[in-house]
């Protein structure tokens, strides 16, 4: 087992959220709503839902996807490589591998002292995938009109953003737009 720490030191208890590989994003990048883990939650997530049982890691996903009533599927090229990560930190063991090659996973002794040292971050990443803390899970009592206008809203953020730079008075009206309708809100 290599020392991960070298590569990713992100990865020792107690330090940020940690990294996992790839984007996180829902189904690969395609009609997912971006982070819903944030930088490394995933990790916490696969650890815990394996502590409550031994999954392939097709399992995983689907559970992740299930939780979230559909709206974000975690990519294979994410989730594989983070348990196999997992598994040489010593996090994982493999608990045995059907005729089709696919592993099932278990969490170690080790790993779970590590999620026991970091049962805030696991709690908190588990509460998004349930909607307990910024409404990214189903049960959040978001109606999609308003989840597909708030991302139709990102969106057009990120697109004038990504453009040619904004003029004070383009900037100045830019955020004239978005503290008017923050008010508008807040009187619903």
């Amino acid at each position: 087992m290599r020392d991960f720490r070298h590569f990713h030191p992100h990865m020792r208890q107690g330090q940020d959220h940690g990294g996992d590989i790839g984007s996180e994003r829902g189904r690969g990048g395609r009609g997912g709503s971006g982070r819903i883990f944030g930088h490394g939650g995933l990790r916490f997530v696969l650890l815990q839902l394996i502590a409550d049982k031994p999954s392939h890691g097709y399992e995983l996903i689907k559970a992740i996807e299930d939780r979230l009533g559909g709206a974000y599927s975690p990519s294979p090229g994410t989730v594989y490589p983070t348990l196999t990560l997992l598994e040489e930190l010593g996090y994982l063991a493999v608990e045995e591998a059907d005729a089709g090659g696919r592993k099932r996973y278990r969490i170690t002794d080790t790993g779970q002292v590590f999620l026991a040292e970091n049962r805030a971050i696991a709690d908190a990443m588990l509460a998004r995938m349930n909607g307990g803390v910024d409404g990214a899970g189903p049960r959040a009592g978001r109606p999609p009109q308003v989840m597909r206008a708030i991302e139709n809203l990102k969106l057009a953020m990120r697109m004038r953003l990504s453009r040619e730079a904004l003029t004070p008075a383009q900037a100045n009206a830019f955020a004239a737009v978005l503290d008017h309708a923050a008010q508008q809100l807040e009187q619903i």
